[in-house]
């Protein structure tokens, strides 16, 4: 079997076991109708003239597609964050904790070529994820009476749907903590530690220079150019890339070192 052969086995393998288990679709449909969701509800407090949101939400608080974009940035940034390292999780110690993965080393499919699947399946799912979030939100933006989108908020819209990709992409350290320590609860543990400090590191004041925040800020400072938060940088953004791609190689390495330990 040559290498190319074999990672194509290993990513269809990967792909079947993420579309039939409940934590695929589960967690499709959690991410996806629960951003959507808060988002709708956020909007509606507002249109019903709720005073504490609109102090807490301030310059943002607008009934319209910049002030939809601001939020569901917002929601996206921390929540995605930890629904997509929960999804991680289960998929890098999920034979770990089905302790299937003794079966792995009989396989003509190398450990790191598996990984790297696993890789591919989870890039090919957020891109699926986000698009379906994407559409859900032009529906909720014309429900709430925003009309059609206008350039502006076309671009707006676009931001979104990178900003879903790269949250997803910075989750990554918890696909490599989910490997070292063997267990789903350790993965699940890290995405939770990630949202915290992301969000202490914002209030700290690291801002963009965060790795971690540097998506959410990019994509909200551009929805409001007029609001308080100041977008990350091209350059930030680009850090955020390669903080996420250390993570995947590392990732990568940690499976070809397996070995047979318990």
């Amino acid at each position: 079997m040559t290498a190319r052969t074999a990672l194509a086995a290993a990513f269809h393998c990967e792909l079947r076991k993420l579309a039939r288990s409940r934590v695929g679709v589960l967690g499709t449909a959690v991410i996806a109708g629960g951003i959507l969701t808060i988002t709708a509800g956020i909007s509606g407090a507002l249109a019903g003239g709720n005073p504490q949101l609109a102090a807490k939400l301030g310059p943002t608080a607008t009934l319209d597609w910049p002030g939809l974009l601001t939020t569901v940035a917002q929601i996206t940034g921390a929540g995605g964050l930890l629904g997509f390292g929960t999804v991680l999780a289960w998929m890098f110690a999920r034979e770990f904790a089905d302790g299937t993965v003794v079966g792995l080393f009989a396989l003509p499919v190398s450990r790191a070529q598996t990984a790297a699947a696993k890789l591919a399946v989870y890039g090919g799912w957020l891109a699926a994820l986000n698009t379906l979030l994407v559409a859900g939100l032009l529906v909720l933006g014309n429900l709430l009476g925003y009309g059609p989108p206008d350039a502006a908020a076309w671009s707006g819209i676009g931001r979104q749907f990178f900003l879903g990709l790269l949250t997803g992409l910075v989750a990554l350290p918890v696909a490599w903590v989910a490997t070292v320590s063997r267990s789903i609860l350790g993965g699940v543990s890290t995405a939770i530690g990630l949202v915290i400090v992301a969000q202490v590191g914002v209030l700290a004041g690291a801002a963009g220079r965060l790795p971690l925040a540097a998506p959410a800020l990019w994509t909200m400072g551009h929805a409001a150019p007029d609001g308080p938060i100041a977008p990350a940088t091209t350059v930030q953004l680009a850090v955020s890339v390669a903080f996420s791609l250390a993570f995947a190689a590392l990732t990568v390495l940690a499976w070809s070192r397996l070995q047979l330990r318990r």
